[in-house]
């Protein structure tokens, strides 16, 4: 009987640089790749948000999509369910004979829970969940330190990781897969199935990114070949947005972090070290960092007391007020411009994020896990570590308890938009 591992796709949306696809093709026969549509990830929440709306929705279908594309064009497809990964994987199990299922781990409490229960339910069934990890430019046990004592301090975090640490080279894109034969592959869900109660005609298609595997390497190669990094340069911060840019294909896997630094090594190489380069690899830094204090602390991030040793900071729960900074209808024309922005195509620059969730917390004194709820809601480029990580050292009460007074919003606005192009732009 031939050996038939189900690979159960999440956060790894791509065919290049994929550890858990060339492993499970290495030990099978045959794959059954694998993506579920979890209804959890599309319903309210405590926070007056929706876990993920429609612009996040319509990237993730896109980016499905992109890799279904790219597994026909190889003889095959994935299997698309609607479903608890937990009751359907078990299930696929025995209707396809498989010996093996392997993921990718995450590190915030949701996804790692539903990770547990599918363990938990195919260990009954005495089938193997083999996990990965793939989702950061460096390997966890190729740092100089373990993770239970990995600084807080990012600078710190930094340095001795870039001089200690080796970037591994990335996996070989599949030329050839063998499939499990599937009658019938699913088809993909509709924005207007998964969103809840949005103006899906809201969503701009100005500057729009698209999702995909295809779309990030095509984004990646043009970033590095064709100058668009010289956006840097301008002075009106609604172009100086590329970089981040790549953080959408990254936080669904579409891109392997790996892929840009090496991509970017080859790029320097040939045009020698530009300054937006430094940037890409400050940015990757970033998001390994969280992803590894996520792994060091746990459901902390997630607290509204965050690692704060204070008792819980007094905040307002102003309902009118939350709506009109979610909505872009607040005293401050930058911050309506900017959440304007973000509602519209699912996408702010680092330093816009910053700027609104300064208002947010200190000039509205609304509680910060509001604002990240909402951000999760909107953002293409979520990520759990990343994004709670952010607003709880913004609001003072994470790891790093430093930072406690580094936002200040008048010095926001004097970064952002020092001249008042930005809101020009937008309003124009």
């Amino acid at each position: 009987m031939s050996k038939k591992i189900l690979v159960w796709f999440r956060n790894d949306l791509r065919l290049h640089d994929n550890e858990m696809l060339v492993e499970a093709l290495a030990k099978s026969d045959e794959i059954l790749p694998v993506f579920c549509f979890d209804p959890r990830q599309f319903e309210p929440t405590s926070y007056q948000t929706i876990k993920t709306g429609s612009i996040r929705t319509k990237f993730l279908i896109e980016s499905v999509k992109g890799l279904r594309e790219a597994l026909q064009a190889l003889g095959g497809d994935i299997l698309i369910v609607q479903g608890k990964p937990e009751e359907v994987l078990p299930e696929l199990v025995n209707q396809y004979e498989i010996a093996e299922v392997y993921h990718h781990r995450e590190v915030a409490s949701e996804e790692t829970e539903v990770s547990t229960l599918v363990e938990d339910l195919l260990w009954k069934q005495k089938v193997n969940l083999r996990h990965f990890i793939g989702h950061t430019l460096y390997n966890k046990e190729d740092l100089p330190f373990p993770i239970k004592d990995i600084p807080d301090v990012f600078a710190q975090f930094k340095k001795k990781t870039e001089r200690d640490a080796i970037v591994k080279p990335c996996f070989v894109t599949p030329q050839q897969i063998s499939f499990v034969n599937v009658e019938a592959w699913g088809d993909l869900p509709t924005l207007d199935q998964l969103a809840i109660n949005e103006n899906i005609e809201a969503i701009t298609t100005q500057d729009e990114i698209i999702g995909g595997e295809n779309e990030a390497l095509t984004h990646l190669h043009e970033f590095l070949h064709t100058g668009e990094g010289m956006a840097l340069s301008n002075t009106s911060l609604k172009k100086n947005t590329i970089i981040s840019k790549l953080s959408a294909w990254l936080a669904l896997g579409c891109l392997s972090p790996r892929e840009v630094y090496w991509k970017m090594k080859d790029a320097e190489a040939n045009y020698g070290l530009k300054p937006y380069f430094n940037q890409i690899i400050l940015g990757l830094l970033w998001r390994d960092y969280f992803r590894f204090m996520f792994k060091k602390y746990g459901n902390t991030f997630f607290k509204p007391k965050g690692f704060s040793l204070q008792p819980n900071k007094k905040y307002d729960l102003d309902t009118p007020l939350l709506n009109a900074w979610k909505s872009g209808n607040t005293a401050q024309p930058l911050v309506n411009s900017l959440m304007i922005e973000l509602n519209t195509t699912g996408y702010l620059s680092n330093a816009a994020r910053q700027l609104v969730a300064t208002y947010l917390v200190y000039e509205l004194n609304i509680k910060w896990v509001y604002g990240a709820a909402y951000f999760e809601e909107k953002l293409i480029d979520y990520a759990p570590a990343s994004n709670w990580g952010n607003w709880a050292n913004l609001a003072g009460v994470g790891n790093d308890l430093r930072l406690t007074t580094s936002f200040d919003f008048q010095k926001l606005v004097k970064i952002v938009d020092p001249k008042g192009i930005y809101t020009q732009e937008l309003r124009a």
